[in-house]
């Protein structure tokens, strides 16, 4: 939002001094151009700063500005990364700190801005867990955010997969909010390892600190893990043909298997079809899903799935059949006379 990109300018000069405006560009995302029209919009709120073309110019604020974006407490700082998800600073245990760091910065804005940054507010909302899924229960997040926020070893109670529980001292590293689950990047000796917040059924930060690599980056950490975990997931592979409602509801009910599969390609034996090549990790997760389509998503292989889906289909007709049959012998007996 453009708002939030003229405070970041701002911010940029203050930290870094003189910048060209490719190097404000480049920091920010967007082109020269913008750069240029973000410094106009600056000025015309009334913040010192202008433009030097030529050999040894570049843009800068008037010497000695410096922005009104003062009283913020360390925990307000800290609130600001989450100011726009509301509910991942309410587990965190920040959401009134959040309010109050936000009002702190509107306070600070030229008027201009302030303006532009409340419309925003009324206007954007972020709401990242998917609809008709309640979110896990996280009930030692807050101890394990606070030893995050002060780099504490911490002392966990773990539930592994198969219902036992661990305890371990790691040192917490940083936490990741994925689709609405909570997961714990740690580090137990020399390995890092991921937990499942949701999992924690006890934690104790220590008074041991520990110290974390200086080049340390949650996101890229969390990216090759996520990266890794992809890769280690077996594979079942399967060929459909689908009708175009079939096609966009695999988006809505198994939108992981058909991310690769693209539009399809026209099927030959079935004008208006396509084929897809799509991937699970398992035949009974695949079959599952595809069950949900009906007749709009045909199996092609593996025949041992062709062969399951069919055998659930003459069960689940044999069923209703059978409690047809049922009804109907019933609403015979209660028509025919004597029956009382």
């Amino acid at each position: 939002m453009r708002a939030a990109r003229l405070v970041s300018l701002v911010l940029l000069l203050q930290a870094h001094g003189r910048q060209t405006a490719a190097e404000l560009a480049a920091r920010l995302e967007v082109s020269e151009r913008t750069v240029y029209r973000d410094l106009d919009a600056l000025s015309e709120a009334g913040v010192p700063v202008y433009a030097e073309r030529g050999r040894g110019g570049g843009c800068r604020l008037v010497d000695g500005y410096r922005t009104t974006l003062t009283g913020l407490s360390r925990q307000e700082a800290d609130a600001l990364l989450l100011a726009g998800v509301p509910g991942a600073a309410a587990d965190l245990g920040l959401g009134p700190v959040a309010a109050a760091a936000q009002l702190k910065v509107l306070a600070a804005l030229p008027d201009r801005l302030r303006a532009t940054a409340l419309l925003a507010r009324q206007r954007f909302h972020l709401d990242a867990p998917d609809w008709f899924r309640s979110a896990p229960a996280h009930p030692a997040l807050e101890a394990v955010a606070s030893a995050v926020w002060n780099d504490r070893r911490v002392r966990l109670a773990y539930e592994r997969g198969d219902g036992s529980v661990v305890r371990r001292t790691v040192d917490p590293l940083g936490l990741v909010l994925k689709g609405g689950a909570w997961y714990l990047v740690a580090r137990v000796g020399r390995d890092e390892r991921i937990y499942r917040v949701s999992r924690v059924r006890s934690a104790r930060s220590l008074d041991e600190g520990f110290e974390r690599a200086p080049d340390f980056d949650l996101a890229a950490r969390w990216g090759a893990a996520a990266a890794t975990f992809e890769a280690s997931l077996p594979r079942y592979p399967v060929s459909v043909r689908a009708t175009p409602a079939g096609r966009a509801a695999l988006e809505r009910v198994a939108a992981w298997a058909a991310r690769d599969a693209g539009a399809g390609a026209p099927d030959p034996g079935r004008p208006g079809w396509l084929r897809l090549e799509l991937d699970f990790e398992r035949l009974e997760y695949a079959a599952s899903h595809l069950l949900r389509l009906g007749v709009e998503v045909e199996v092609l292989a593996p025949a041992a799935l062709r062969a399951r889906l069919a055998r659930t289909a003459r069960d689940v007709a044999a069923l209703y059949a059978g409690a047809d049959r049922r009804a109907s012998r019933a609403a015979s007996r209660a028509a025919t006379p004597g029956n009382d």
